[in-house]
């Protein structure tokens, strides 16, 4: 099978999983179980989020193997439209007419993109140096990104995530390229190498169940962007990839990135784990049925020293119906 078919396939099973473990942490998050990590590690439906998570990852590390950086992390934003209809079936709801324009907008876009980025199997990887070096600015980048909390935290912590998982991709690009070598597997580099990928994978997740606080659609959106963008770089700068096509090649990318960020757009305009509330119907007016007060009458006092004492009757004034007397 043709190296580059084999990756988009892993893709596209990696991005499935994503996708479910992804659903199912924004449940958690609007469950309010995600407020501490001890409430999640006691929690087995989070349990059950990592282990799809982790699953998607190996399959991800497996497509790395196969294809560039350039081609593999945009198809994590096939992620997003899976998400689509699986939140919406967890809400008990049908997928919004948006949601779709959002879906084929993506799916055209990285179609668009595929063409250029379709290169050749890798074969260059990082140094060791260069992870380090990696590692330590995207680390910097992302405590810049988390130290305030506010209401837009949430979008911060997804671009967070989305940088920790690109810098985790190009880590396991160069542990599954190196150590497919004959010798390689336990080398200084490798393992040092394989010890920042499960740092930055773990981190990576635990930045999204954060952002998932305000919602799935918007927070997994900026993951995906932020995710194919930054590996692209690492991709084009440390390890030589190029696009394919020239300038042909180039117009097709920035065609492809335009639609797919429209999709994208489109998409967090409906978030996909919640249904939308239904208006409160109007209620009619109950009308309060107005009486007429009781006729004033003269009580004749009991003895002789109570009507002395009682005040001289004042004789009564007929009140109309439906008015109170002053």
């Amino acid at each position: 099978m043709n190296a580059t078919l084999l990756a988009v396939l892993l893709c596209l099973a990696s991005a499935v999983a994503y996708a479910a473990a992804a659903v199912a942490q924004e449940r958690l998050a609007r469950a309010a179980v995600a407020r501490s990590a001890g409430a999640l590690l006691g929690n087995g439906a989070w349990w059950w989020s990592a282990g799809l998570n982790a699953g998607a990852a190996l399959l991800h590390a497996a497509a790395l193997r196969y294809g560039p950086l350039t081609l593999v992390q945009p198809l994590g934003a096939l992620t997003l439209v899976a998400a689509v209809p699986l939140g919406a079936h967890g809400a008990g709801r049908r997928v919004a007419a948006t949601e779709w324009r959002g879906t084929l907008a993506t799916v055209v876009g990285l179609g668009l993109l595929l063409l250029p980025a379709s290169g050749p199997a890798p074969d260059d990887t990082l140094t060791l140096a260069e992870a380090l070096a990696v590692s330590g600015a995207t680390l910097a980048v992302i405590t810049l990104l988390t130290v305030r909390r506010d209401v837009r935290s949430g979008l911060r912590h997804a671009t967070a995530s989305g940088l920790a998982s690109a810098v985790a991709s190009a880590l396991t690009q160069t542990v599954a390229v190196a150590g497919g070598r004959g010798g390689a597997l336990l080398s200084v580099r490798v393992v040092a190498v394989a010890v920042l990928v499960v740092v930055f994978a773990v981190g990576g997740m635990l930045l999204s169940q954060r952002a998932y606080r305000g919602g799935l659609g918007a927070p997994l959106a900026v993951v995906n962007l932020a995710n194919p963008l930054a590996a692209a770089a690492i991709g084009m700068i440390l390890l030589g990839e190029r696009l394919q096509g020239g300038a042909v090649g180039l117009l097709l990318a920035v065609a492809g990135a335009l639609a797919a960020a429209r999709g994208v757009l489109l998409l967090t305009r409906t978030a996909p784990g919640t249904a939308p509330a239904p208006a409160p119907a109007a209620s009619a007016p109950v009308p309060v049925p107005v009486s007429a007060p009781a006729p004033v009458r003269a009580v004749a006092p009991a003895s002789a020293s109570a009507a002395a004492a009682a005040p001289v009757p004042v004789p009564a004034v007929p009140v109309p119906a439906g008015r109170v007397p002053v």
